[in-house]
């Protein structure tokens, strides 16, 4: 049994578009007429150089400012505006010091005045491992357990659209593939957009593999390995697109 549904059916998209998102600051624009496909219950990993605007598209997905020259439209495949609720699960794990783990959980409830359900938290705790840890503070946590109380947190918003920005950045090797692992099954029913700068990381999670690069930066789309996330990362075919998507990252384009 799954600790977290999703949405009523009824509201569930079969996908969402990014329509003409644009960006620029002042004379400097970062993109302009972006748009992109993203299917339902899969994971899309976003790539790019380092100031390409990855993760202000994110933002700007969320509805967070960004610019005074920042646009886009977010729909579902009857071309209806998106207006269901966005989770959102960044480099930082945001947990505050002063709320125990099992708070932290419910932080957007809290947040947003809405009745807390502790049954559920717990319930989310546990699939994560850390049932345990429930009525610690964050600071008696490991980076790892960090991670997993942050991705109870995400999985706590019951949201159709899950927003990454470089989430598992921060963790040892051996601690983000587990966590790996267990992302892609929490949140196997959601549409998931990551933004990483890990390659390895976007081939063994995503369903779909998306490069910005240029300037203004457009979106390409490069092939993902065989087979079902979390994929292997020492399989040969791991190593041969892991070639190909460095050739697609750092090949020059106009």
């Amino acid at each position: 049994m799954r600790p977290s549904a999703p949405p009523s059916d009824s509201l569930v998209p079969d996908g969402l578009r990014v329509l003409n998102a644009r960006l620029a600051f002042d004379a400097r624009v970062l993109f302009d007429d972006i748009s992109l496909s993203l299917p339902a219950s899969s994971w899309s990993c976003l790539l790019g150089k380092s100031g390409c605007g990855k993760s202000s598209l994110l933002r700007m997905m969320a509805g967070l400012d960004v610019s005074s020259n920042a646009h886009l439209t977010l729909v579902d495949n009857s071309d209806r505006p998106f207006k269901q609720r966005i989770a959102w699960m960044g480099q930082q794990d945001l947990l505050l010091p002063w709320r125990r783990v099992i708070d932290n959980v419910q932080l957007g409830a809290v947040m947003r005045g809405e009745p807390q359900d502790v049954d559920r938290a717990m319930a989310l705790l546990e699939r994560v491992g850390l049932g345990r840890a429930a009525r610690r503070y964050p600071q008696t946590l490991s980076g790892g357990e960090r991670a997993r109380v942050a991705l109870a947190r995400t999985l706590f918003e019951q949201a159709t659209l899950v927003l990454m920005d470089e989430p598992f950045a921060a963790l040892d090797a051996i601690t983000r593939l587990d966590i790996h692992a267990q992302a892609c099954e929490l949140l196997s029913d959601r549409i998931v957009l990551m933004v990483t700068h890990d390659p390895l990381e976007a081939l063994r999670l995503g369903d779909q593999l998306l490069v910005m690069r240029g300037s203004p930066a457009r979106v390409e789309r490069v092939l993902p390995p065989e087979g079902n996330p979390p994929r292997n990362p020492a399989t040969p075919a791991m190593s041969h697109h892991h070639g190909e998507l460095l050739n697609a990252l750092t090949e020059q384009t106009s």
